[in-house]
């Protein structure tokens, strides 16, 4: 495809670094209001985005960065993926080019209300919950950002009333503008820090710049119960309405549980429901579920319906889902469960013995905190990982049985040996997967697949 015509129109030269989902929909949004648009990926574009570019007859290259050509755009959409100081990004700095993310891009396109949800763990879980609720609601509602198609994807080729958008930390991270109507913090813990050089506090203020731009017509729901987020708010004041949820105490607006009842106010309107009523088990679920019907109670949604969504969501693949039971054992998928917190969650909703398949790439874990729940809830601890000594040294005086493996199918083989009736075999990793599987989506298909061919 001739390049002359991007040349000759320096106001509207967008290049896109990353060819994947993110990427190639910032791209076709790009396209169709009126960008001339370049996609550069230093990796390589997977075969069914390269199809989609050339439909749209956008160009790209992969494996290379033409630095010359792409330090002539007026703006940069980053992937998340690609780290703020990349070589080439800072490069781009320098000539003070605009270098925004796909969420900032696309905001600006669409006229929808903006759910936006962050958190260390649970946003995915929130993110469907709140999905469900207001899809059953009868709401024309679209899902997008770390879930699904790309926001931009769906602001170029759908029309939608409302956007639930789960946003991570490194979306964030490239927000100036971007304002959503209600946002949502879950929690905040210890995680990806060495993107943030180790500094724990850089990573919670990149959460908060969920609520950066909100003003005083918009809100901020949180966990109430939170030191991390309660300490921020206590030295940050922020012009969002709050609204916070808790375990542990009753708040005046927001959600809290008392006498076995999630209770939610916002100004008076007041949504009840038996906590035994929720499909999803454990405490922090119960903390999505509130999250969840805050924003449903927000957007007027019925209080029946709020009441049947709670009771009949499902959950999400790979977050403590349940796969089979054999022999009387259950066997837990959690492979999104790639740090430690969320194996927290995970080991502390286990009712029975357990034996715990955990290891991968460990982003500088603090294992201590889990100690007390191995102590008391899991009897084998298998290691599925390509170095295993953060995990070895930290439980090695905990439990009896301690294996090391180097495939699922070794891994599942190995808890079915050790499994008596009434146990739970839980694959929560509280690492990344990447020394031994592709992503923990395969790592958590892998186990599946291995537990139906025990």
């Amino acid at each position: 495809m001739s390049t002359e015509n991007i040349h000759s129109d320096h106001n509207n030269f967008l290049v896109v670094l990353g060819g994947g989902e993110s990427g190639v929909g910032t791209a076709i949004l790009g396209k169709k209001e009126g960008y001339h648009v370049f996609v550069s990926d230093k990796g390589k574009i997977a075969d069914h985005y390269k199809q989609i570019l050339e439909e749209y007859q956008i160009e790209w290259e992969e494996e290379n960065h033409s630095v010359e050509r792409i330090l002539k755009a007026n703006l940069v959409m980053k992937s998340p993926g690609i780290p703020e100081d990349a070589p080439l990004v800072n490069l781009l700095r320098g000539k003070g080019i605009k270098i925004i993310s796909e969420i900032e891009f696309a905001a600006k396109f669409t006229t929808a209300n903006i759910i936006g949800i962050t958190g260390s763990n649970g946003k995915t879980t929130t993110t469907k919950f709140t999905h469900f609720i207001l899809k059953n609601g009868g709401l024309n509602v679209g899902m997008a950002g770390n879930v699904g198609q790309s926001f931009a994807r769906q602001v170029a080729e759908t029309k939608v009333d409302h956007y639930v958008l789960e946003l991570s930390s490194f979306q964030l991270d490239g927000i100036e503008e971007f304002r959503p109507n209600i946002s949502v913090l879950t929690n905040i813990t210890p995680d990806h820090l060495d993107r943030y050089r180790n500094n724990f506090q850089e990573y919670i203020a990149s959460k908060f710049r969920i609520t950066m731009n909100q003003t005083e017509e918009d809100f901020f729901i949180y966990d109430a119960d939170d030191e991390v987020i309660a300490k921020w708010l206590s030295e940050n004041p922020i012009r969002a309405r709050k609204l916070p949820f808790s375990l542990q105490k009753e708040v005046e607006n927001g959600a809290y549980i008392k006498d076995e009842q999630i209770i939610i106010t916002i100004d008076n309107n007041h949504l009840t429901m038996p906590t035994s009523n929720l499909t999803l088990e454990g405490k922090h679920n119960a903390k999505n579920a509130m999250a969840a019907a805050t924003v449903a109670q927000l957007l007027r949604i019925r209080k029946e319906t709020i009441r049947a969504s709670l009771s009949n969501f499902q959950g999400v693949e790979h977050r403590l889902e349940k796969v089979l039971k054999i022999n009387n054992v259950q066997y837990i998928n959690d492979s999104k469960a790639t740090n430690v917190n969320a194996t927290y969650y995970a080991l502390e909703s286990m009712e029975s013995e357990t034996i715990w398949i955990v290891g991968g790439v460990d982003k500088g874990n603090e294992y201590a905190e889990l100690l007390p729940l191995v102590n008391e809830k899991v009897k084998a601890i298998i290691c599925l990982g390509v170095d295993n000594r953060p995990i070895i040294n930290a439980f090695g005086n905990c439990v009896d049985v301690m294996v090391e493996t180097r495939s699922m199918e070794e891994a599942v083989n190995e808890a079915y040996r050790l499994a008596e009736k009434g146990d739970t075999v839980l694959l929560s990793p509280a690492c990344a997967s990447f020394d031994l599987f592709k992503n923990y989506e395969d790592r958590g298909r892998q186990f599946k697949d291995a537990v139906r061919n025990l």
